[in-house]
């Protein structure tokens, strides 16, 4: 198949297009900066925009294409709630209607958990309908916008699947695995409440698996959403401890309220969208509601579904995980 992956520069964007690619598919990719995949097609442009030039822009990347899988986002703890709104709602419904208009026949949507996470524990559930009205935040809420859009464009001559990898982390990833690493060495990541709740998490390489399956089987299992696990939920406690362990930094013992965190985030969050722009801060809050609900409650998901519709298996799991690793970061300087 020739497929376009956007969003290829991201962490999981990238190991996305390299797996399609080494499966022997033509791979073209689009996303504002070099993805870094050996073997494919890069073309520049942005979602959100729908000028188009000879070899330039979205048109270009979907024309001759046979699948897309769409992973270009805007994916934040805060942020400009309009910018989520473009990115994510808009900027899905202009990959959608060029992909169409090209002649696509499958379209993977990547989407998240959160759409269908209102801030109580998740518990052994399969995929929940993805609610605008409930996600928590404004990158949960304007996924789960685009998710429904992406599955309402579900045709017999365009299938449309939405795989939803929850905490995909690994190697090289700095949007959850740094972050952590780095509040630990500062001593500012504390457990909420006692860090039992347990939690769900996705290897990178499972996850670009999983995706990669749902694109072969989006004939047959078109129009449904499927979370994406490894299936082995642990206390967030110890997958703190055994990311902390990995990078060699001391994992965090020091406790707060799961309560006192939730009330924080909130005003915390209300001080970041009032700040002053420019003004020198961190791009990203310490702490924000959501990020407090999704540490202190419980959140693993039902596998049996996902495993038997995509014909698929994780192939890492969370041991060999931290074994990679740790491998990681012994190797950087």
């Amino acid at each position: 198949m020739r497929v376009l992956v956007t969003g290829a520069s991201g962490f999981l964007g990238r190991a996305v297009a390299a797996r399609i690619s080494t499966a022997g598919h033509e791979v073209r990719t689009f996303q504002r900066r070099p993805s870094g995949v050996p073997g494919v097609e890069d073309v520049h442009g942005s979602i959100t925009t729908v000028a188009d030039t000879p070899y330039v822009g979205l048109a270009y990347a979907v024309s001759g294409m046979d699948a897309v899988v769409h992973l270009a986002a805007k994916v934040s703890l805060t942020g400009d709630p309009a910018e989520f709104e473009a990115v994510n709602v808009g900027g899905t419904g202009t990959v959608v209607q060029a992909a169409r208009r090209a002649g696509v026949s499958r379209f993977v949507y990547v989407s998240s958990p959160s759409v269908a996470h209102a801030g109580r524990s998740i518990m052994g559930a399969d995929a929940l309908p993805a609610s605008p009205e409930h996600a928590r935040g404004d990158y949960a809420r304007t996924k789960a916008r685009a998710e429904l859009l992406a599955l309402a464009a579900d045709a017999p001559e365009f299938s449309v699947v939405a795989v939803r990898p929850h905490l995909v982390w690994g190697p090289g990833d700095t949007q959850l695995i740094d972050r952590i690493v780095d509040r630990a060495r500062r001593g500012r990541l504390p457990l909420l409440g006692h860090g039992a709740a347990l939690i769900d998490t996705t290897y990178v390489d499972n996850a670009a698996s999983a995706i990669h399956a749902a694109l072969d089987a989006a004939p047959a299992v078109h129009g449904q959403s499927y979370v994406v696990t490894n299936g082995e939920p642990r206390p967030v406690a110890e997958l703190l401890a055994g990311i902390c362990g990995a990078a060699g930094v001391a994992a965090p013992t020091w406790r707060v309220p799961a309560s006192a965190a939730r009330m924080a985030g909130s005003v915390i969050e209300a001080v970041w969208r009032a700040r002053p722009k420019g003004d020198g801060q961190v791009a990203e809050p310490p702490m924000t509601r959501f990020l407090a609900e999704q540490l202190s409650t419980a959140h693993w998901f039902d596998q049996r579904r996902t495993r038997a519709s995509l014909l698929w298996t994780p192939s890492v799991s969370l041991d060999e995980g931290f074994r990679r690793l740790a491998a990681h970061y012994r190797s950087r300087p």
